[in-house]
Parts: C-alpha cells; structure tokens; sequence
C-alpha cells in the first residue's frame, strides 16, 4: 500500500529485500528509470558540451535512386539558400552600419570637438568606445581620428586611447547578433560567450596597456621608430574583396558622404548644414584663381600676387567650385527626408533582415550539419595537432581568424558570422576565442594598408595610428592566450554566458551598461575635470577589487576570511542575488505579454513545452520502472505503481 506519511526514505513494496532491510534513517538515492542507469553519461547535462547533431532521416545506403536524387537536389538548394542569406546578412550589417551613421554621426564629430577632453586617456578611450557604437565601424572612427590629427587639431599621442576605445567598440555588432538566439537556453549561452569573449579580451587588453600607455607612452614611442626607421611609400588602396560583391545592392538602398563626419570632427562650420546622404554620385572640382581685396599688403600670402588700385589692395586666391554631373540612384536620393528619419528606417529594417537571416541561418545549419558532415566539420574545426604540437593549433586559429577578417574586411563581418556557429555547437568556446584574436590583428593589416594608400602629407600620421591599433592587438594577445591560465576572457565569458542563460534579460543590461552608460558616465565626469572623475572612479575601483578578492577567497580559501564575509548573505537579497530582479522583470515581461505584446506569450509558450517535455521525459522513465523515481515527485510515482499493477 501507499506510505501514510512522506519521509526522507520512500517505501515501495517491490524493493529488494535488503533495501527493505536498511536501517530506518538510511536514505536510498534515487535513480531515473533501469535504462538511465545503463546509459547516463555523466556529462550529459553539461550546457557547454557540442551537441550532437544527429541524423534523424535514412542513411545513403538506405535509398533508393529517387531519394538519393532528391537528397542531392534539396542539399544544393539549401547550400545556394545558405549562401543567399549569408549574403543579406552581411549586407544588412553594412546597411546597420549606415544608419547607426545616419542616427548618431553628426553626434560622434561633435563628440570629437573637444580637444580638451581629447587629452585625458580615459576620456579619449571612451570617446572612442562612444563613436564607434554610434558608428558601427573602427574604420570610420579611426579615419576621422586621421583627418583630426593630419589637421593639427589632435596629436598622435593623443589619438592612441581612441584607437583602443574603437577596439572595444567594434564587439559590439556581434554582441547584438548573439541576443538573436535567445530563443534557445543552451544556444543563447554559448553564442553569448562567443561574443562576450572579444569584449573580454578587448577590455582586459585596455586595463593593462591604457595606464602603461598613458605613464610611458609605449605604442608611440615604439610607432615612431618604425615610422622613422623606414622608408615608406604611399602604395594602392586595400583590394576590395567583400566589397566587390556586397556594394551593388547596399549602394542601392544608400550611399553616404563619410566626409561630413570628418568635417564636423576638424571644425567646419559649413559641414554641419550637410547631409549625409550623397545625392550626387559623380562630380568635378574646378579650381580657379579670383582677384579679392584685403585691407593692406600685409594681408596677402607670401608667394602670391598683391597690387593696389587706387585706394585698395587687391590679391588673388585659389577658389574651389564642385560642379554637379551625375545624381545617385540610390533609393532615397530623391526622398525629402532628414537624415534622423532615414536612419530610423533603415536601422528598423535592418535589424529586421539581420534577425530573419540568422534565424534562417542558423536552421538551415541545424538540417545541414548531421551525421557524418558535422563530425566532420567539428573535427576539423576543434580537434588540435597530435602531441607534441598541439599548442600550434590555436595559432593557426589565429592566422585563419586573421586571413578571413582581411577577406570580409570587416572584423564586425567574420565575428558576427562565426557567433550563431558558436552557438549551435558547431565551433567550440576555446576554438572561437583564437579565431577572434586573429580577427583583431585581421582588421588591423587592413588599416595599414588603407593608410599607405594616404596622399603624402597624411601618410606618417595615418600609417602611425594603423601600427598604433596593430601593435596593441599583439600585445593583448602576449597577455592574454600564450599561457594557458592567463585565458582569463574564456573564464569571464562562460560565467557571462551562465548567467545570461538563466536570466537572459541581463544581456541587454550588459550590452547597455558597457558600452552607453558606462562610457557616458565617464565622459561626463571627464567634462567635469580629472578631480571629479578620481573621486568618484578610485572608490569604485577599489570596491570591485575588494569583491573580486572576497569572491575568490570564499571559493578557494574561506578559513581565512572573518565568519561574516564567508557569504554575501548579510547583505539585502538584491545585492548579492539577480533572482529579486528576475521577479521584477518577469512580472513586467508577464504584463507586458497580457496587455501588448504577443511575444512574451510565444516565450511563455515555449518555456512551458519545454517543461512539459521534461515532466513527460520523466514519466516515461518512471513508468519503465515504477520501483525507482526521483526524489522530487515522492508522492505521484506510488499512484503510477499502483495504477501499474491494477492493469
């Protein structure tokens, strides 16, 4: 019969005799079903392990000539919808890119107005941080820097806290493509590790070389010998590869005056009236010489023609005139729009097309790669040189990540495109984290060579701060992937990628928090001068060490901390828990899905069939053998026993 009273030892009729015989306050473990017990890996529930990617239909051998025709059919159509949604996926990451320049461009030449606030190596970090994500691209952000400091209004020293900051900003295009995948837990953890990693990356590199830089000037002094040591030559423009292919159907949605931006940055009044939509495609400059007056001869250029007339001084200058030839026919070269408009339409559609083509993405992956093709992939892509050469493969990582990202010429590109792999399993966390280093050293040849395509007057200027970007991406990489222990993003990464699978609202406080409100923070206690900005940064600062330290001595050694510091459990709950906050949001998230929002419903939804998946799963399992059950269900599995034995 059923127990009268529930215990910390369940009774079942059926065990065995010396089970029956145990003591009385002996607790049986509880298993799953006979066939658990037979085939439980015990890594199974790891959420970091790849998935296998199993074959789920019949095998080649199994077919008849018809099926094998039209699996080699439906594999082609779906490699040539592979590549076609590839192709809009990076082409709406140019087009994103546009309208975050659109929304925010005049805003980020202004942010570079300030010369002042351009001389504290914080305030130039996160100025840079600030107009890259408004941007979207380093390479904007580091071109107006070349345009500021080939105009005397920026030195070069100056001008290497920006470069890093643009460094950082650049992760942030795949750390929003990572947010797409929220729809699977273990997907979503590890595709937001394989994003969060290059941040990581970048910020520990700045912790470490930004005060090195800013005490010994170390990336300027080492640039200027290469600079002076060589005798450099202005050469041809980065080959075009990406560019080639993606420009016919991006420049016909939208073509932007970049020079506009500059313009601001270095001061131009007359720029700020400019659009940033280029309207007219194809133009000449035609430079005359005009005869002006100016108040005496002491006014007129050395070199240059000065005579007077009667009571004035006359003197000629060179006056520039663009003349009109061929308009663009772009789609909105005839639209009457501001540019605030247009870029709050394309960035809509954009992210609409980028969100569509992953998702698609991402499925096609998930019915290609099975079988035989995903071990394959997977081992070419994860499995390291036999002993003792197995350190070498991560280089070659590196130098793959590095030739892919001078292809694509876009570190934004390779590192958006390798994030939803990351995540389906196809790439591992450690396979990921080399490809995004070589990544960093990728987009920087490309600058080098971009700057030895500058005219001569700009050319030392700009191919400094190219070397300035290159040689601080090898020396994070010194710092931070030779030794394996010092891997210290990995770690940072899937602890992040933990905590955003359980609270996946917390991606986009991070997202938030790392790269607006921190950075506008510190660049508001910047304009407030370096005495507000100490005060209220050294206590912080010194705050999170103190917690990093505890933290890690409550974990390692906690015989050597005071009793209460043993756990955070004196402090309120909020402070030392998300689960307080998790309330909050899914109560807003539950109100916002019962009054407007529809989405909300269909994460309920799947949430709940997930759950009833797993309550059927151990049903199943139960009902295999009703003698063994879990412990968290005491009192259903004696019903299904006796519902078992009544049948």
């Amino acid at each position: 019969g059923l127990p009268q009273k529930a215990t910390s030892t369940h009774y079942y009729p059926n065990l065995t005799d010396d089970a029956c015989k145990a003591p009385k306050d002996s607790v049986v473990l509880s298993a799953y079903s006979t066939m658990d017990l037979v085939d439980k890996d015990p890594d199974e529930d790891d959420p970091w392990n790849l998935p296998e990617l199993q074959d789920t239909g019949l095998k080649w051998s199994e077919l008849d000539a018809k099926g094998k025709v039209m699996r080699v059919l439906t594999s082609i159509v779906k490699f040539i919808l592979l590549v076609g949604f590839l192709y809009m996926f990076v082409c709406s990451l140019d087009v994103l890119s546009s309208a975050f320049q659109l929304v925010g461009g005049k805003a980020a030449g202004d942010i570079f107005q300030d010369n002042a606030v351009l001389s504290n190596p914080v305030a130039g970090l996160v100025i840079g941080v600030l107009v890259t994500v408004l941007v979207q691209s380093s390479s904007t952000s580091s071109s107006i820097v070349v345009s500021m400091v080939s105009s005397g209004l920026l030195e070069v020293q100056s001008a290497v806290p920006v470069i890093m900051g643009a460094n950082i900003g650049t992760s942030v295009t795949n750390t929003i493509v990572a947010m797409m995948q929220a729809g699977d837990r273990n997907e979503f953890r590890r595709a937001f590790a394989g994003a969060t990693v290059h941040d990581f990356f970048n910020w520990l590199s700045v912790l470490i070389l930004l005060p090195l830089e800013a005490a010994t000037g170390v990336l300027y002094k080492l640039t200027k010998i290469v600079i002076d040591s060589f005798n450099i030559q202005g050469g041809d423009n980065a080959p075009d590869l990406l560019n080639v292919i993606t420009d016919p159907l991006t420049s016909a949605i939208i073509e932007l005056d970049k020079t506009v931006i500059s313009d601001i940055a270095t001061g131009d009044p007359a720029a700020r009236n400019k659009s940033l939509i280029k309207i007219w495609c194809k133009t000449e400059k035609i430079t005359t010489l005009l005869n002006i007056t100016v108040p005496s001869a002491a006014n007129c250029t050395t070199g240059v023609p000065c005579w007077e007339e009667g009571n004035k001084t006359w003197t000629q200058i060179n006056a520039t005139e663009t003349i009109n030839l061929e308009r663009c026919n772009h789609i909105f070269a005839y639209a009457n729009l501001p540019d605030l408009a247009v870029g709050l339409i394309l960035l809509a559609l954009s992210l609409l097309i980028l969100c569509t083509c992953l998702i698609l993405i991402v499925k096609l992956l998930n019915s290609m790669l099975k079988g035989q093709v995903a071990v394959v992939i997977k081992k070419v892509l994860n499995t390291d040189f036999p002993f003792p050469f197995g350190w070498v493969t991560g280089y070659i990582a590196i130098l793959v990540g590095a030739g892919m990202t001078f292809i694509v010429q876009s570190s934004s590109v390779f590192t958006s495109a390798i994030t939803p792999l990351v995540g389906i399993g196809v790439i591992s966390l450690e396979r990921a984290y080399p490809l995004t280093l070589g990544s960093n050293i990728g987009t920087t040849t490309t600058a080098i060579l971009a700057a030895m395509a500058a005219p001569g007057e700009t050319l030392a200027n700009s191919l400094q701060i190219a070397l300035c970007h290159f040689f601080f991406n090898i020396a994070g990489i010194l710092l931070w992937y030779p030794i394996p222990f010092t891997r210290i993003p990995i770690r940072l990464a899937r602890a992040l990628g933990n905590r955003t699978a359980n609270y996946r609202w917390f991606a986009a406080i991070y997202l938030l928090l790392c790269f607006f409100l921190m950075p506008l923070t510190i660049l508001g206690l910047s304009l407030a001068g370096w005495q507000a900005l100490v005060g209220v940064a050294v206590p912080i600062v010194v705050l999170a060490i103190f917690i990093i330290i505890v933290n890690l001595m409550q974990t390692r050694c906690p015989r050597y901390l005071p009793s209460r510091l043993r756990n955070w459990d004196f402090l309120p709950r909020p402070l030392h828990s998300m689960a307080p906050w998790d309330g909050v949001v899914m109560s807003g998230m539950a109100f916002c899905g019962t009054r407007c929002c529809c989405c909300c419903k269909c994460c309920q939804k799947t949430e709940d069939e997930e759950k009833g998946g797993k309550e059927r799963k151990k049903s199943q399992e139960m009902y295999d053998n009703p003698a063994l059950t879990r412990d968290d269900e005491p009192l259903e599995a004696p019903k299904e026993t006796v519902k078992a034995t009544q049948l």
